[in-house]
């Protein structure tokens, strides 16, 4: 054998044993997720989102943790510099040539990174009003802030979330739960639906005029659960705090605190007093058109009563944030 020939036999061995080496250090997603996903739960309990959503955006955005923006600067969430970054930064081809891109000292800081990215900016407020078992509003909100800008984003994170069974770990014990879950051998989603009864839809003509009478759609961890307009809430009872509320139907603090239209983040409900555990909607459902304004009535407790958003009466009503109602005022509920 020739040395040109020795050559071009030593380069392709050569050639095999690099990309041999490359297949076995390639991590799965299996590995990925066993890695990263004690993080995710954390910050769903500290933050309200999702770990199914963190997580699925973390095998998308950094292919596993293999793409080279994440190997080269721990940037797993493809989250840019933006003007107020003053960390390290990385420059990448993405939808533009050279763009920058934050960097992390770990893959841990771009995980905290994330959630906090997600949590301060105002783009993303509304995602917060869904529960951290919703992954699938969670997915399309994302897309419609304008996280990513493919069309399909949305589709993508639901895609990989129910294809790995991500779901589990938006539930009490669910790093257990996934862990177990190719042991289980009933339906996960059926069994959380027999769990939480915050999951399942009213049925129609359940909704109620609180002030009128309740009937008890179902009953969750000592708490009766009643539906108005179809949304789902419960009675606080004496010592309640929405910490402990939350801790009983795996909803975060702040979320409940959003659902109530509650902007205070030290509120805590009254005993008696209506708590919503689902988001309120922007119209009443039932046969009344209007609503009359009673003595010391506002635009919030007409909401509770009728589980319509402040803000939704306001704009039908071309009311001013805090504006005084006067009784036997006229205001429009749908």
């Amino acid at each position: 054998m020739n040395i040109s020939r020795k050559a071009i036999f030593l380069g392709a061995i050569l050639l095999v044993l690099c990309l041999a080496t490359q297949a076995q250090s390639r991590q799965t997603r299996e590995e990925y997720v066993d890695r990263y996903k004690h993080i995710a739960v954390s910050h769903m309990e500290r933050y309200g989102i999702p770990a199914s959503i963190t997580m699925a955006q973390g095998i998308l955005e950094s292919d596993c943790g293999n793409s080279w923006l994440s190997t080269h600067s721990n940037n797993h969430f493809g989250i840019k510099c933006k003007r107020n970054w003053t960390g390290k930064k990385i420059y990448y081809d993405d939808d533009a040539k050279g763009e920058c891109f934050r960097a992390y000292p770990s893959v841990e800081e771009s995980y905290r990174d994330h959630a906090e990215f997600l949590d301060k900016q105002p783009r993303y407020d509304s995602l917060f009003a869904y529960p951290s078992t919703d992954y699938k509003s969670w997915a399309r909100g994302l897309k419609a802030a304008g996280y990513a800008t493919a069309p399909d984003y949305a589709q993508r994170l639901v895609r990989i979330i129910e294809e790995s069974k991500l779901y589990l770990l938006d539930r009490p014990d669910g790093e257990r739960l996934y862990a177990n879950r190719h042991s289980r051998k009933e339906d996960p989603t059926a069994w959380f639906s027999e769990q939480a009864s915050v999951e399942a839809k009213a049925v129609a003509g359940t909704a109620v005029d609180p002030d009128n009478y309740r009937v008890t759609i179902n009953a969750h961890n000592g708490y009766n659960v009643y539906a108005t307009n179809g949304v789902h809430y419960i009675l606080a009872k004496e010592g309640d705090t929405f910490e402990r509320i939350g801790a009983n139907f795996r909803i975060s603090a702040r979320n409940l605190r959003k659902f109530n239209d509650l902007t205070d983040a030290a509120a805590q409900p009254m005993t008696g007093e209506v708590v919503y555990i689902a988001r309120k909607k922007k119209r009443w459902e039932g046969k009344d058109n209007n609503h009359i304004c009673r003595q010391g009535e506002t635009v919030w407790t007409i909401g509770q009563t009728y589980a319509i958003r402040s803000r939704s009466i306001e704009k039908l009503n071309r009311l001013k944030q805090g504006e005084k109602l006067i009784p036997n005022r006229e205001l429009r509920i749908k």
